[in-house]
């Protein structure tokens, strides 16, 4: 069996990992020179609710990337307004460490490679055109293209393109293969049911900062320093995609967490204003490099779908990450991406698809998110473990549990132990 993924996020290698796993043969295809997207330049998982579903993942057996992201770690246990036992991985050694573990498992990679169109067979793709022309064929396809981009949605819904790490100028602008495939995507909704979101964090160069920052994010992992009160702007928080960081704590104060570089949890900063903060008098943006005046805009590309991660209309494409929903961050992506994976060689065998269980947090945020984005005010919401509604709703069904060893029990309870371990063809 040949599972192609296309797209190469978080998402998409815990998609390929799986298939893999399960005996497929996995092609993945990447637009860009590297894998992991945003990952590159986010950095943050186990915080709030993230660590009840990294464990969740690791008891079920698919925790290699959680493993991998714990090694790549420059602080753990990290706390910062709202958020909780916080690990702070390296953006700037994780990718190769991903493709190294990702090629040991005998994973194909096509990097540079950008899908522009599929050939149908009634409802189902034969096969996938490449930019230059090249037809490739598959038994089963996995969407994990994310849902950042071309540019024309950034200078429409943003404050123009933001030169992020996604390099759309480059690599050319992200297409929608489940629209190629004649299935209508969905779009997430601002407070005001304007389209999309904008990213919620920049990356500054951490050699920018004075001395006494830099030594402080090595020691701590963060600094959190007060914002001039005439700069204090609260509107910005409604247009985060990360809504478990739009709290006013993140508009009344600078928050930096060390992640190899210095994260700024805003979407932008003018910098003017930034280099009147002492410490930040030479600061300089590096992701993106319009993070004085903009950020990337997400969620105008959703493929709609079913609680196994297949799309509706189409019998053998599956989704992940945030193509697959309004799902925020890397554990969100590697959860759904696993998922993906392992129903894609289901049904390339015939076999029945399986749903997680909602009785563990992975499973029910799956459920929850596409039954809630159902209404106008549910597509204004992001699903995150992080924070905003979903971690409300994890705590009301004690769902957030830290006990490591609790965790590992309520999945043998379930018997499904290693379940994403078993080897099916």
């Amino acid at each position: 069996m040949m599972v192609i993924v296309i797209g190469g996020g978080w998402a998409g290698c815990a998609a390929a990992l799986q298939a893999k796993k399960c005996g497929a043969e996995v092609l993945i295809i990447e637009k860009t020179d590297m894998l992991l997207g945003l990952g590159n330049v986010g950095g943050i998982i186990r915080n709030n609710g993230r660590w009840t579903a990294a464990e969740e993942m690791i008891a079920l057996g698919g925790g290699d990337l959680f493993e991998i992201a714990d090694r790549c770690a420059r602080h753990k246990n990290v706390e910062f307004p709202g958020h909780k036992h916080a690990t702070l991985y390296d953006v700037n050694i994780i990718e190769a460490e991903v493709r190294k573990y990702l090629y040991s498992m005998g994973i194909n990679i096509m990097f540079e490679n950008r899908v522009v169109d599929v050939e149908m067979e009634g409802r189902r793709i034969k096969s996938v055109y490449l930019h230059d022309g090249t037809e490739i064929e598959g038994d089963v396809f996995i969407e994990t293209t994310g849902s950042t981009g071309p540019i024309g949605n950034c200078l429409r819904y943003g404050n123009g393109c933001s030169m992020c790490i996604l390099r759309c100028p480059s690599y050319g602008p992200r297409i929608s293969i489940s629209m190629r495939a004649g299935v209508e995507d969905l779009q997430g909704l601002r407070g005001d049911e304007s389209f999309g979101a904008m990213s919620g964090s920049c990356k500054i160069e951490k050699d920018s900062l004075s001395k006494e920052l830099q030594e402080k994010l090595d020691k701590d992992g963060v600094v959190i320093i007060p914002v001039p009160k005439e700069d204090i702007n609260l509107d910005k928080l409604k247009n985060k995609v990360c809504q478990q960081y739009a709290l006013k704590e993140f508009a009344e104060n600078i928050v930096l967490l060390d992640t190899g570089h210095a994260k700024l949890m805003t979407s932008y900063y003018p910098l003017e204003k930034l280099r009147k903060i002492p410490g930040f008098e030479r600061a300089r943006f590096i992701d993106p490099y319009s993070g004085g005046k903009a950020n990337s805009i997400r969620y105008l590309s959703m493929a709609p779908r079913d609680n196994h991660m297949k799309v509706i209309g189409i019998d053998n494409l599956f989704v992940g990450g945030e193509k697959s929903g309004l799902f925020v961050g890397h554990t969100e992506a590697i959860v759904t991406g696993t998922l993906a994976g392992y129903n894609a060689v289901r049904s390339g065998l015939g076999l029945n698809l399986v749903e997680l269980p909602t009785s563990l947090a992975v499973g029910d945020i799956i459920k929850f998110e596409n039954e809630s984005k159902q209404t106008i005010e549910g597509l204004k919401q992001r699903y995150t473990f992080a924070g905003a509604i979903y971690f409300e709703r994890m705590k009301e069904l004690n769902l957030y549990i830290t006990d490591v060893e609790k965790i590992r029990k309520k999945v043998e309870g379930l018997f499904l132990k290693d379940f994403f371990k078993n080897k099916i063809i």
